[in-house]
């Protein structure tokens, strides 16, 4: 909004400079316009000066002095221009613009903030993808949170998005699955077995061997293949995994079966493709893939001795597979443990003939839950971790989701679940939340007094001039941009910064002022205005997040 009026200036300007013969257009696209980081500095400033004196060789300053000249007739959007330091030119904006804002806040609502700048892109994000062989544990439900947001903000920035769940239902994990299922079969029927090396501990075992049991009795007892017993786990294990998904409102739009690649032929034809490019050969009873011709630093076993594909080779498949359906960004979400994999897979997708620039990959570390200070390690009931489930049954959705967006993704989180029980505003969703009620509460407040709104053209808006109202007003102005740097550099954190940052300036601002004012209705009218607009800004990113904006608490 207002930062893109004053880039359009600085551009204007720049290319005045260039057709006066001042500078060439060597600086073009290098220079800024962005806000200060000190308080006094003016609203936004631009390093065009010295980017242009590096270019030129000329004064920064003597730069920046020509930029205000022309900056000239500014059509009442600059209240002043300064130079400051080697060269910055720092612009303070007029009152009235900002105070703008709030008509525009109102004319868009809740679209306030959306964009079309993704338009026509066909984004696919996959995420969660956990193997169906236990229940979602926190660091699964960090993902999965990460991801939905992800897609979300793609989504409000105009992206045609997909959310897939690439679902993997083939290779050793899941025969060890229906081997651990077997074994608690037999086990429950008081029958000799033999529990395999690096089994599934977990109860949920034991839980689906018992209903095997309740269902077909003792007919499976001598049925010496595990596909049966892990056709009933994956079943219900996946079950167990979609509902505690639609706990946290989470919905995708496709799952990609691992086994679909191997019944069409899809693996073969990779190893075949990269054969053909001289990049695949056999060793040790194994099929190589030429890493070091891909940039990777050895090659890379993509088939073992056993006939057995490693992780790497049906990825390489998968991600060609998102290429030929048409997709112009992927976006991969993973857990920090497949750091020394993405290069592999990233290097096949170059090797198959594909730009694996289109690739974006994030990786979330992994979640700590604390209580008392010391960290919770064990589940009651779920082997050795806490279940997204268990901590939904403590905490909620609402603080579940907020608690997971509180870090870079590149962040190890701490997950205080002390804090997140408190209803109280120590706790920064009740405190982003408790902001919103608050502000819904001051209409209804004010109709109970008969102090109306009144229409917001007639307004006086030009009563907002305290520091705390133009601090918020700067905000609200600032949202719309958030958003799309959000999206576009996949971060849904700055949402949730930017939204404590928010409800912490309203709640200082409430404490301070009469908001309804019997006794000057010309400003309690702006104000109110001026609260509406907030409600419907904190409310916007809050939902942005798939966090839920309550109307009282």
């Amino acid at each position: 909004m207002i930062k893109a009026r004053v880039k359009q200036l600085v551009d204007d300007c720049f290319r005045q400079g260039v057709a006066k013969g001042l500078w060439t257009e060597a600086a073009a696209g290098s220079y800024t316009v962005e806000a200060p980081k000190h308080a006094g500095q003016g609203d936004l400033a631009t390093n065009l000066a010295m980017v242009v004196a590096g270019k030129e060789r000329k004064n920064p300053r003597a730069i920046a002095g020509l930029l205000v000249e022309m900056l000239g007739e500014n059509q009442g959007l600059l209240d002043k221009v300064e130079i400051a330091g080697p060269g910055f030119v720092n612009f303070f904006i007029n009152e009235a613009v900002w105070q703008s804002v709030l008509p525009e806040v109102f004319r868009q609502g809740e679209a306030f903030g959306t964009s079309e700048v993704g338009a026509d892109k066909k984004v696919l994000v996959e995420f969660v993808s956990a193997n169906p062989t236990g229940p979602l544990s926190v660091g699964h439900g960090r993902q999965a949170v990460l991801g939905d947001a992800i897609a979300r903000l793609l989504a409000a920035t105009g992206h045609q998005v997909t959310r897939e769940y690439y679902y993997n239902d083939a290779g050793r994990q899941m025969r060890v699955l229906g081997e651990s299922t077997r074994a608690r079969y037999l086990e429950q029927l008081g029958l000799p077995f033999e529990f395999p090396e690096d089994g599934y501990q977990g109860d949920y075992i034991r839980e689906i061997a018992q209903s095997l049991i309740d269902e077909k009795g003792d007919s499976l007892k001598d049925v010496a293949d595990y596909l049966p017993f892990k056709e009933k786990a994956e079943s219900v294990i996946f079950a167990d995994i979609n509902g505690t998904l639609k706990r946290l409102e989470i919905v995708f739009d496709n799952y990609y079966n691992e086994h679909s690649l191997y019944e069409n032929g899809l693996i073969d034809d990779v190893v075949e493709t990269l054969r053909g490019k001289g990049l695949v050969y056999d060793k040790d009873g194994a099929v190589w893939f030429k890493g070091t011709e891909m940039d990777l630093d050895q090659d890379r076993v993509i088939i073992k001795s056993t006939g057995e594909p490693t992780y790497r080779l049906p990825d390489m498949a998968y991600h060609r597979e998102k290429f030929r359906r048409g997709f112009d960004w992927m976006v991969d979400i993973f857990g920090s443990d497949h750091i020394a994999t993405v290069p592999d897979v990233l290097a096949g997708v170059r090797a198959l003939g594909y730009d694996d620039s289109k690739v974006t990959v994030v990786l979330h570390q992994f979640v700590t839950l604390m209580r008392d200070g010391q960290q919770v390690k064990m589940s009651t009931r779920k082997a050795t971790f806490i279940t997204v489930d268990e901590l939904l049954d403590e905490v909620g959705a609402d603080v579940a989701r907020f608690f997971f967006l509180m870090r870079k993704s590149d962040s190890q989180l701490e997950f205080d679940l002390d804090l997140a029980t408190k209803q109280s505003q120590e706790n920064p969703v009740y405190y982003v939340q408790y902001g919103h009620a608050r502000l819904a509460s001051i209409a209804k407040q004010a109709v109970a007094k008969g102090v109306a709104a009144g229409d917001l053209a007639e307004v006086e808006l030009d009563r907002l001039v305290s520091a705390e109202e133009l601090e918020m007003l700067k905000a609200m102005a600032a949202y719309p941009e958030l958003v799309q740097s959000a999206a576009l550099d996949l971060a849904p954190h700055r949402i949730v910064f930017y939204l404590q940052d928010l409800a912490g300036s309203f709640h200082s601002y409430y404490n301070k002022y009469r908001i309804i004012d019997e006794d000057d209705l010309a400003l309690s009218r702006a104000r109110l205005w001026l609260a509406a607009a907030m409600k419907i800004v904190l409310g916007n990113g809050l939902r942005l997040i798939g966090v839920s904006a309550p109307e009282s608490m």
